[in-house]
């Protein structure tokens, strides 16, 4: 049984590693809700078993699954993507899987966050998440992880970190009203320091315009290598995303990371605007206490949100038109990994995109194993 922790991360010397660092592997959910997945999830769930099999080239692949899918993601998923029947309310294993930690000796544990669906009752995406809040936990029974329980509600999208003492945040996401309302800004930075072991927190304003999950910081920016960052950027000044990305990049350039660096900034090119269609809503079932969607609606599409895996990275296609000059930004940034594209639309159609989707696990030895799998 995985021990629950008394202290904090920071306190017992471990921190949030940078996701360019060595993985043990990456965990996913299965997509099934028909009321956020068009067409029965049939469609989401081919894009999933594709971004499994992307990054299985790289390095192992877990899904949890619910009992009655398993069968049909067993059949749909690549033979060597290991299948863990798992209880879930969606698959969103980013925001709600755990945030692992190390120390200097290469011991593993993990943070399991409190969950509230991105806003509860006052504006959450879905209700019930009793089991989305039980994940975490369950991922660090299977890993053999040691738990921390964190004091405030968090999700893994909304936190990003250099692996060298320094965390980006968005205000939209962290300081709204409905996650932590008793929590004040320096409060909040405190528990950042503790559960991620970090000493500096750059804080970026608003996330990509019409991002459900109140402007995640993983659909805006991300660390490419310490002191380097990369920017959901358009140079439509009459598109709303304009400025707030020219907030974000007034912030990132006054801004000095835990090592005293300035930080070097490089521009993503967003596609679209992207927008769903009457044929793709059409393909949900409503379900009370579910966010409706609505033919037409932007979407928040964003090639920042891609995984990095062991010598790879595995990025949406969401825009022929901009796909290709994505790509060559990425390979540019990591240029010692190879670049995957997935067809990525039928998982931004549900609310997020391919980092939304995966949890990477650091390499490293397991509290209750004598060496990582």
């Amino acid at each position: 049984m995985t021990r629950t922790l008394a202290r904090t991360p920071a306190a017992d010397g471990f921190h949030m590693p940078a996701e360019f660092a060595p993985h043990a592997g990456c965990w996913m959910l299965w997509p099934e809700r028909p009321d956020n997945w068009r067409d029965a999830a049939r469609p989401a769930q081919l894009a999933f078993a594709a971004v499994a099999a992307a990054i299985a080239r790289f390095e192992p692949v877990s899904v949890g699954v619910s009992g009655t899918q398993f069968t049909a993601a067993r059949a749909l998923l690549d033979p060597s993507v290991r299948v863990i029947e798992m209880a879930h309310d969606d698959s969103w294993m980013r925001d709600i899987g755990p945030t692992f930690v190390v120390n200097r000796r290469g011991l593993v544990r993990g943070v399991d966050w409190r969950f509230n669906a991105w806003g509860g009752l006052s504006g959450g995406l879905y209700f019930p998440w009793d089991q989305d809040d039980l994940v975490a936990r369950k991922v660090l029974e299977i890993e053999r992880c040691g738990r921390y329980r964190a004091p405030m509600i968090n999700e893994g999208g909304a936190i990003h970190v250099d692996g060298q003492g320094t965390a980006l945040v968005t205000e939209e996401t962290l300081l709204n009203a409905n996650r932590n309302p008793a929590l004040t800004r320096a409060r909040i930075e405190q528990y950042l320091r503790d559960y991620l072991g970090v000493s500096q927190v750059i804080w970026l304003g608003k996330g990509v315009f019409n991002d459900e999950t109140d402007g995640h910081i993983d659909n805006l920016a991300c660390f490419t290598r310490p002191g380097e960052v990369c920017l959901t950027w358009t140079d439509r000044r009459r598109d709303p995303q304009h400025a707030i990305s020219m907030d974000a990049w007034e912030r990132l350039h006054d801004a000095r990371d835990a090592r005293g660096r300035r930080l070097k900034v490089t521009r993503m090119a967003m596609p679209g605007p992207l927008r769903s269609t009457a044929r793709e809503v059409a393909g949900l079932t409503p379900r009370e206490g579910t966010k409706p969607r609505v033919s037409g609606e932007r979407l928040a599409g964003s090639y920042v949100n891609f995984y990095i895996a062991n010598g790879g990275i595995v990025m949406p296609l969401l825009d022929a038109r901009t796909d290709l000059v994505a790509a060559r930004t990425l390979k540019r940034l990591f240029p010692g990994r190879r670049v995957v594209g997935v067809p990525a639309r039928e998982i931004l159609l549900g609310g997020g995109d391919i980092h939304c989707i995966t949890q990477q696990v650091p390499r490293g030895t397991r509290t209750g194993s004598p060496s990582a799998r």
